[in-house]
């Protein structure tokens, strides 16, 4: 068990307890929310909740257990198909059900550990729970990813990521039709002010810019082109849950469930079908393409016969 204890600054004065903790203590938000609802925080001698609101010069106290150091377990993945492959990069078309990279509390098959149990050399570069990662796609999310072999790679390609220099397209089916049918989105994100695992556009989130195409329409949903212009978390589930029109299957944000199931989805209908970006070693534009999965495909074909 480890323990800290100070005055509260007043640059916090007002801020949610697991906000605040996250800020002080480095700790993600989650796990600051995590050690508020076992009782290890107290202010002013009073035990504090994750969403109570911190007051300036008050006495806070912080016992938690740490976390475990997630690793990276070499587990085979059948279903990952390995794109692209060279001294530098391997790209690769991740199934649904896979997370990028280890993390505390998942316990299924990684990226990572897939291409360890493939005999792949992979970057040290990153956090020791991700080395090598430069993007990710959610566990629920299907489609290509690229990971940095080499320790140039990574520096290259986290710098083209963050100054958005890569492209990113995705097809997404969604519930009815967008109004206008093509068009750009540029609403915040930020965490969920009721759910700790959600997000939604906020007030003071981060910039987050969507622009969409539709690219076929059906009686009940579309099929949409997708090009992401930031990369948040949740980006695309969220912006078209905002819009009233969520992806078809996403039941975290909203989906109906009578269209999931006549579609056969236990999943958002979400695939990364394109990313293109300067190869790290040659500074040629490379462009990797994927085809939709099974169940993907099946639930437009749902929508086509109807």
């Amino acid at each position: 068990m480890e323990s800290r204890s100070f005055p509260i600054p007043d640059g916090l004065d007002g801020s949610r307890v697991d906000a605040g903790l996250a800020k002080l203590l480095g700790f993600s938000r989650s796990f600051a929310a995590e050690i508020a609802e076992a009782g290890g925080v107290t202010v002013d001698g009073r035990q504090a909740d994750k969403s109570d609101r911190l007051t300036a010069g008050s006495w806070l106290e912080v016992s938690w257990q740490p976390r475990q150091e997630a690793r990276i377990v070499p587990i085979a993945v059948p279903e990952l198909t390995v794109v692209h492959d060279d001294d530098d990069i391997v790209v690769i078309d991740k199934p649904v059900g896979v997370a990028a990279h280890p993390s505390v509390g998942w316990e299924g098959p990684t990226v990572l550990g897939a291409l360890a149990a493939a005999g792949f050399r992979i970057s040290t570069s990153g956090a020791a729970e991700r080395p090598g990662i430069v993007h990710r796609l959610d566990a629920g999310t299907s489609g290509l990813m690229v990971v940095a072999k080499s320790e140039h790679a990574y520096t290259v390609l986290k710098r083209a990521f963050h100054d958005r220099t890569v492209e990113k397209i995705y097809h997404a089916v969604v519930q009815g039709h967008p109004d206008p049918l093509t068009g750009t989105i540029d609403a915040p994100i930020g965490r969920h002010p009721r759910s700790d695992w959600k997000f939604a556009v906020v007030a003071g989130g981060k910039p987050s810019v969507t622009h969409y195409e539709t690219i076929e329409a059906f009686p009940s949903a579309s099929l949409l082109e997708i090009h992401l212009e930031t990369g948040r978390t949740h980006q695309i589930r969220v912006h078209m849950a905002a819009q009233r029109h969520p992806c078809a299957g996403d039941a975290m944000y909203g989906a109906d469930p009578a269209l999931s199931a006549r579609l056969g989805l236990t999943r958002q209908w979400l695939h990364a079908v394109q990313l293109a970006f300067e190869h790290p070693a040659t500074g040629e534009w490379v462009t990797f393409t994927t085809t939709y999965p099974e169940d993907l495909q099946h639930a437009l074909d749902v929508l086509r016969a109807s």
